[in-house]
Formats: C-alpha cells, structure tokens, sequence
C-alpha cells in the first residue's frame, strides 16, 4: 500500500507542477530521493506521467487543436481555402508549433541516454532550479504586443532552443519556454499558449519512443503505474484550468 501511495503522488506533483514554470521532472527526481525508490532509474514511468499531462492539456486545448489541424489539411489540399485568412493564419501557425519542436525532438533523441544517466543527481538539479529561477526573475516585467498572426519562424528557432534546454532535468520547459517568447516579445497570453502548443509535439515524440519500454514493463508494476497515470491526468486538467 505504501509504494502505492507513493506512485499516487508522483502522479499528483507531475500534474500540479507540468502548467506551472517550474520542473516537473525535476520535482519527480527531488521525490525519487525522497522516498528512496527506484521508481525513475529510467524515463518510462516519467514519459508516462507526462503523457497523462498531454491528455490533459490535449483536451483543454481541443478546439484550438482541431482548428488547427482542419485548417492546415483545408490548406494543403483545397486551393480555394488557402484564400481565407483564418486558414493562412492556423496553416502558418502550425509550422510554427512544428518548427519550434524540432531543437528538443531532436536532442532528446539524441541525448536521452546521456541526459537521464548523467544530469539527474540531486546537486545538478538543484543548480538547475535556481537557473530556471533567475530566468523567470530576469524576464519578470517584459510583456510584448506580439499575438499568434505576428509569430516568425525566426520566433519559434529561438524559442525552441529554449526549450531544448529544458532537456535538462531542473530547467523547466514551460518556464524556459515563455522565457523565450517574452524575449521575442510575445504578449502573455499568446506565450502561455504557445508554451502549451509547443509541449503537445514533444510528449507525443517522447511516448512514442517510450513504447518498446512500456510494453516491456513487468506486469506488477501495471496498477502503481495505472494509479500513477490517473492522477497525473487529474491534476493536470485542474491545475491548467
């Protein structure tokens, strides 16, 4: 019951740390030192975590995401909705999502075994949070004029090497993401979504890749994983609200 519980409160502070800019996958080493468990040697249970994170922000997004996704299709393959200005707007804004995914998508491919066997001890991770904070301190009072029609792909370069860097376990992806955009001067609420835009591709590229892990995955550990899941899922939703 107790390693139960402990798989249940992984899943919560995933959930309640992932909106916020602060790490999530560096909360989840602090608890894995906590509580003395093995629970994250490797990133399989953490990738799951972070995908009931994805579904969660998938469905609060949903509209936008569909939107998105019709209009990119209408663009490609119906000259005549390439006129409309809606259709041009989400068709570009799309690119932008996957332009600015491409820095962490690849390093992560690249650098996983690296990063999760050679950056995840507690003494980096504490310099990395004071990174993350002095950051969002610096960026603290910026606030831009930019909205998603005024996004470049210069834009998403840049703000995708800042979540590139939040490859590392301590830097915070939503914290060096809107660290990005208020550097490239995007209003707040336009860099909140795009924070959130930019987390979709990279949680689904990570699952994917995790799928041999999963399914390799002793069949004991399938409820604290379950409960684990379900609870990152929860709290995500409410704490996005």
């Amino acid at each position: 019951m107790l390693e139960i519980i402990k798989y249940l409160i992984f899943g919560l502070i995933q959930g309640l740390t992932e909106p916020l800019p602060i790490s999530s996958s560096g909360h989840l080493v602090v608890l894995r030192y906590v509580f003395n468990t093995n629970a994250f040697d490797d990133l399989t249970f953490e990738i799951l975590l972070n995908f009931a994170s994805f579904l969660a922000i998938f469905f609060l997004f949903r509209k936008d995401i569909f939107r998105l996704i019709i209009s990119f299709f209408k663009y490609i393959f119906k000259k005549e909705e390439r006129v409309k200005p809606q259709v041009k707007e989400d068709f570009k804004y799309a690119w932008l999502i996957v332009l600015g995914s491409v820095p962490a998508g690849v390093v992560g491919v690249l650098f996983k075994d690296v990063i999760e066997s050679k950056l995840s001890n507690i003494k980096f991770l504490g310099i990395a949070f004071l990174i993350t904070a002095l950051l969002l301190y610096l960026v603290r009072k910026l606030n831009g004029n930019k909205k998603d029609k005024d996004l470049t792909f210069k834009d998403a370069i840049v703000i995708g090497l800042f979540q590139m860097i939040a490859l590392i376990p301590g830097i915070s992806r939503s914290g060096a993401v809107l660290v990005g955009c208020l550097i490239r001067k995007l209003d707040r609420d336009t860099a909140l979504k795009y924070a959130f835009m930019l987390y979709l591709p990279v949680s689904i590229g990570s699952f994917v890749l995790s799928i041999p892990d999963l399914l390799e995955i002793d069949g004991t550990l399938a409820l604290p994983y379950g409960i684990g899941f379900i609870s990152s899922l929860v709290m995500t939703y409410f704490a996005s609200l």
